[in-house]
């Protein structure tokens, strides 16, 4: 398979091109895993890019990007394949009892791909995602690391299919439970934590078109601050971005008391939080209005 990146350095040009700001460290497991054909388990809270790393990968790499959401209860027929019970049916009853039938309804028309089959099946540059595989059962954890394994799967009405073509395999973790040493194994290994206040001030920067410095450098401080209160949910990335846009709409170009007071809920999600977050940024009475 062709080797997507020249050298880690390659990688970080890349990524910041497209709106991604990493570090030696990102771009090196990065070019790593792209030349060793290892997935890639990134580990970090919520809301520090991620997800959005994967993404991004997909991007530059002009790759299709395959999703697998992972929840409690996920399981084989969501996560690999499922065939497709009501053509089935109907192939069933348009079929009068002729022999062919039951050979027929578990034949390729009928199966149902999801996002590890297919993944394996690809015939084009693919990067998977495994989004938040600390949410499923160990047993569906079994699953995905015998699929990382061999590559490959079998369908008992098939037979076995092997991939072709290996995708770049990203698995994001918010570690709310440990993975199993097997799976972790399998990985190279990506920590990501929240950015310095430089280093989201830069992202501000990259992302948000026409912020001044200032401002991207108050947002900055004022979100690191936020970040170490005990809040019920530590403000991401995203929200971050998302709150200087709403300063910028709002004419804001220093963050003020009163900038504060009208934009907080931007940034913190939850009537607990914006109390203890108000409390302790100067803001009274979140969402009151302006006096004139």
């Amino acid at each position: 398979m062709a080797e997507r990146f020249r050298d880690p350095a390659d990688v970080l040009e890349r990524l910041a091109a497209a709106g991604y700001l990493a570090d030696d460290t990102i771009a090196s497991v990065v070019f790593l895993a792209d030349r060793l054909e290892k997935p890639i388990l990134v580990e970090g809270p919520a809301g520090v890019g991620k997800t959005e790393l994967a993404k991004t990968l997909s991007t530059i790499t002009g790759s299709r990007l395959l999703r697998l959401q992972c929840y409690e209860g996920l399981d084989e027929s969501r996560a690999l394949y499922e065939w497709n019970y009501r053509k089935q049916l109907l192939r069933i009853q348009a079929g009068g009892g002729a022999p062919d039938v039951e050979a027929d309804i578990f034949s390729e028309p009928f199966l149902l791909e999801r996002p590890l089959l297919a993944a394996i099946r690809a015939e084009d540059d693919v990067v998977l995602l495994i989004d938040e595989v600390d949410r499923v059962e160990v047993e569906t954890e079994a699953l995905l690391l015998e699929v990382l394994a061999e590559f490959q799967v079998t369908i008992p009405e098939l037979g076995t299919v092997r991939g072709t073509r290996r995708p770049f395999v990203v698995l994001t973790s918010n570690n709310t439970r440990e993975l199993s040493e097997a799976l972790r194994r399998r990985c190279l290994f990506l920590a990501i934590d929240y950015p310095s206040v430089e280093r989201e001030r830069e992202i501000l920067l990259a992302r948000i078109p026409g912020i001044e410095d200032r401002l991207a450098r108050q947002v900055a401080r004022i979100v690191r601050a936020a970040r170490r209160l005990d809040l019920r949910k530590t403000p991401s990335i995203g929200e971050s971005i998302d709150w200087a846009r709403a300063l910028m709409a709002l004419g804001h170009v220093d963050v003020t008391a009163a900038a504060l007071n009208e934009t907080l809920p931007v940034l913190i999600k939850s009537r607990p939080d914006l109390i203890a977050a108000g409390r302790e940024l100067g803001v009274t009475e979140v969402g009151a209005p302006r006096s004139e």
